[in-house]
């Protein structure tokens, strides 16, 4: 038998390859290509302060951007329980198919640290005046009319503008009215966006990293998603507030700016794809499919 023989390609021949790749696309620049090439200026930091990071049991982290300009005592408590290492221990105990994943104490009994409020305001929705709001201008279901505000994606009616629960947007779990949740229970939406909740639950936050730790978890048995009791369930071995990590650790991201003539370019191809494979374009676009893009964070 003869012995196996590894023929290589010849450096030429890739060349040759490489040479006869097709050119760039001709036509309107896509979503992508518009985020790609978005100058620096068109980009803002997400502050320290307002990432929650969050390692779970099985070596996945998960990265929040709080909203503090939209709940301010609810992302309050949120950032005194992370400091009080509170989170840590807790578990996952809810993943509801198409809805959402939500973690908290399962005993419903771990004290929460001293200067929490106990009972905060809804925070539900917040006056719209001061937000600097840019509207889409395309029809909605459950609102006036939707649109952004400093890299959050925001619907608006009467004077007032909430966060709408969009895939990966982050609100705090509560018990019926008048009980507002203190953040001690969180959830992130995993499917659909439910936007029935909007105006009914505080909305904190949205994942800017690891929503896949979080859609790809084993769904709940019970009723509503949750675990069944004596059940195994993820745990969050810590959280942090990334302005208390060590600066070689802190993760960043940049969201691309609202007001930035980058992102109003990216908006208009999404509602208008013009890209190789669309054939009739919807003329038309949905808040949950206009959040506005991440990026790692580029050093400086």
């Amino acid at each position: 038998m003869k012995p196996h023989v590894r023929l290589a390609v010849p450096a030429l021949l890739l060349l040759g390859l490489a040479a006869a790749s097709p050119p760039p696309r001709a036509g309107p620049l896509t979503p992508g290509e518009i985020v790609a090439q978005a100058p620096g200026a068109a980009w803002g930091a997400v502050p320290a302060d307002d990432l929650l990071v969050i390692d779970l049991d099985g070596g996945q982290r998960v990265v929040i951007a709080l909203a503090p300009a939209f709940a301010p005592v609810h992302v309050a408590n949120i950032k005194a329980l992370v400091r009080a290492r509170w989170f840590a221990g807790i578990t996952i105990n809810r993943v509801q198919d198409n809805y959402v994943t939500q973690w908290g104490d399962a005993t419903e009994k771990k004290p929460l640290p001293a200067g929490i409020v106990a009972s905060p305001p809804d925070e539900y929705a917040r006056p719209l005046a001061g937000l600097g709001f840019r509207a889409m201008g395309y029809r909605d279901a459950y609102a006036a009319e939707t649109g952004h505000t400093g890299g959050w994606p925001v619907a608006r009616e009467a004077g007032l503008a909430w966060l709408p629960h969009c895939y990966a947007m982050v609100g705090v779990g509560r018990n019926l009215a008048p009980d507002t949740g203190t953040g001690a229970e969180l959830y992130a939406v995993i499917g659909h966006g439910p936007r029935h909740l909007d105006r009914n639950i505080a909305t904190v936050g949205r994942v800017l990293a690891g929503i896949e730790a979080l859609t790809a978890l084993p769904r709940g048995t019970e009723a509503l998603g949750f675990y069944k009791e004596g059940a195994a369930r993820p745990a969050i071995v810590r959280a942090r507030i990334a302005a208390d990590m060590p600066a070689g650790e802190r993760p960043g991201f940049d969201v691309m700016k609202s007001d930035a003539p980058a992102f109003a370019a990216w908006l208009k191809a999404r509602a208008n794809r013009q890209d190789d494979f669309f054939i009739r374009p919807a003329g038309a676009l949905d808040i949950c499919n206009a959040m506005p893009p991440v990026r790692a964070a580029v050093p400086k």
